[in-house]
């Protein structure tokens, strides 16, 4: 854990359209037969954290964060 706050919220936000649409494909893909709730709950969690990584870098232009050590790292 670090003393400095992150930038902005998590990514992507509950509210992003895009993450609605993933969750609702997951949840029709289950409830269809298509997929199981394993398969769909991989399928989203690998599509949410794309849409994440969009959403920051749109939000915080220059950041480099990744999750490393706070010295090695540019959090806007």
């Amino acid at each position: 854990m670090t003393d400095s706050p992150m930038p902005s919220p998590p990514f992507p936000s509950p509210d992003n359209a895009a993450l609605q649409v993933v969750v609702g494909n997951a949840i029709a893909a289950v409830d269809s037969g298509e997929a199981t709730v394993k398969e769909a709950i991989l399928h989203a969690a690998v599509h949410g954290w794309y849409e994440g990584h969009i959403q920051g870098e749109d939000e915080c232009p220059g950041c480099d964060f990744r999750g490393g050590l706070p010295k090695n790292t540019n959090r806007g």
